[in-house]
């Protein structure tokens, strides 16, 4: 068992910048062999900073679209970079991707540096792109480049009551009385 600090070890989280790497190697390997026999891979992307059954709902069924799901999680600097808070993450990306790769809906886990997931999803072309539904299709990145490869987009309702930004809100109130 590896411990969240040793999270980087595991084979299925790439690193931010990493595609080069080992584990990237790997991710490439498990894709071939997916397309190989006909399978869809399925792309999503998010910060994941405290897990909570929102995410875990958008997850399950975001891997119900296809047959292998690769979530794109933003590197600490990146959540940064989105204005999240100077306190964000709450959790280090280690810690989030090994929560992450534990799920039983997420088969690999592929961070990124950059405020978008853009170069990512070019570089794994998904058949499937997922994001929740607060995100119109139209403003989904990699939207227009998933479709002209024939793919679809898909923006999933979310599960309501739940958000990471208002969770953290109700613990820094101390008012746990009000979670879901």
């Amino acid at each position: 068992m590896h411990a969240p600090g040793n999270t980087l070890d595991l084979p299925s989280v790439v690193p931010p910048g990493g595609l080069e790497d080992k584990a990237g190697r790997e991710l490439f390997r498990r894709l071939a062999e997916l397309r190989a026999h006909g399978g869809r891979l399925v792309f999503t992307n998010g910060c994941f900073d405290l897990l909570h059954p929102g995410h875990v709902d958008l997850l399950a069924r975001a891997r119900a679209a296809g047959d292998f799901l690769v979530l794109g999680l933003n590197s600490d600097a990146s959540v940064r970079a989105l204005g999240k808070g100077a306190d964000r993450p709450v959790n280090p990306f280690s810690v989030r991707a090994f929560i992450l790769a534990h799920l039983a809906s997420v088969d690999f886990v592929a961070g990124f540096d950059e405020p978008d997931p853009l170069k990512l999803i070019l570089a794994l072309e998904p058949d499937v792109l997922v994001k929740g539904g607060d995100w119109p299709e139209e403003r989904i990145i990699g939207c227009e480049d998933v479709k002209a490869r024939g793919g679809r987009v898909l923006s999933l309702p979310l599960l309501e009551h739940f958000s990471t930004t208002a969770l953290i809100a109700r613990i820094r109130k101390n008012n746990t009385s009000e979670l879901p």
